[in-house]
């Protein structure tokens, strides 16, 4: 079996290609990325799998990434992901995150990939207010972000080429997820490379935040990342996938952690309560707000749970203590 991952230096794509290369072998892997784009956290795995540079807003380069490839399975992953940039950038972000899945969807309808897994977000949702949790997958779709608005779109192109062409396509919507190699722009990354720099004596003994009040459902990124292998392996061609931490019904109810919502503020404290320095400053930096944020997002597995059999396995406690162990690794190489 052939496997392309776009966004392979990613996060997400990075750990993607771990859980393949570890639990599947008999995978011949592809990852494609940009040639600017950094390798770092993939450094581990060079060697390992081939590396196809190309910019996949561009047709010809998307072209020849998949007949270099030739892939059975796509996992389209590569995005501007990162919601204050769109705010800044919508244009940007809204044109890239469609024009890339547009390539790749005329590539599987020119039957040049098998099958291909859309990478959405809980974004898509929006504006939820706490008592119309938890959110399951036919809840009205309210993005408050072009980032949000992009990935509304991504799922809508996939779900109307599939039914228009009959592409095999699945969709997620990938709630919070965090974890090692997390990029630092993004909250508790953030607040974990800021704690292991005041330890390093790099840095004053304060953290910079922005909105602690949003509440967020997460997920560890390896838990995502194996709910995305099991939607090509075992979900129907069309459909969409909630992969949360927060509820589930009927027999996989156990499986939920017992707690599934933090608020930013709170996993700030945890971060904190794991420092080895006890006084460290908390400061707002306007610079950080957002002009507006979902305040508050808790999701529903259960169809993920029926169909593929994933349940959340990871702790978020634990989730947060890899992510300071790779900041302070990092921090100090």
């Amino acid at each position: 079996m052939r496997v392309l991952i776009t966004g392979v230096t990613g996060f997400a794509g990075s750990h993607l290609a771990d859980y393949i290369l570890e639990n599947h072998p008999e995978v011949e892997l592809f990852g494609n990325c940009r040639w600017r784009s950094p390798l770092d956290n993939i450094a581990h795995l060079i060697g390992k799998f081939r590396i196809i540079m190309g910019d996949l807003t561009d047709p010809s380069s998307e072209r020849h990434v998949l007949e270099a490839s030739k892939p059975d399975l796509v996992f389209h992953l590569a995005a501007q992901s990162y919601v204050p940039a769109s705010f800044q950038q919508p244009r940007e972000t809204i044109a890239t995150n469609i024009a890339c899945e547009l390539n790749l969807l005329h590539g599987l309808r020119e039957k040049l990939a098998g099958a291909m897994l859309v990478a959405g977000s809980s974004e898509e949702y929006g504006s939820v207010s706490e008592h119309e949790g938890p959110i399951d997958e036919t809840h009205a779709l309210s993005p408050l972000s072009p980032y949000g608005v992009s990935k509304v779109a991504q799922d809508l192109l996939a779900y109307q080429y599939h039914k228009s062409y009959g592409v095999h396509v699945v969709r997620s919507r990938a709630f919070n997820h965090e974890g090692p190699r997390r990029g630092e722009v993004f909250a508790p990354s953030n607040f974990a490379k800021q704690i292991a720099m005041v330890e390093a004596g790099k840095q004053a003994p304060e953290i910079l935040t922005g909105n602690l009040e949003a509440a967020r459902d997460y997920t560890d990124v390896r838990d995502v990342v194996r709910g995305y292998w099991l939607m090509l392996e075992k979900g129907k061609p069309g459909e969409v996938y909630n992969l949360c931490s927060g509820a589930a019904t009927g027999k996989w109810a156990h499986k939920a952690p017992r707690r599934t919502v933090w608020k930013i503020g709170e996993v700030l404290t945890h971060l904190l309560g794991l420092s080895t320095i006890k006084e460290i400053a908390v400061k707002t930096d306007p610079a950080r707000l957002r002009p507006s944020d979902v305040p508050y997002l808790y999701g529903d597995f259960t169809r993920a749970a029926n169909e593929l059999g994933w349940a959340p396995e990871i702790r978020f406690p634990q989730t947060l203590e890899d992510l300071l162990r790779y900041w302070r690794l990092k921090i100090n190489a």
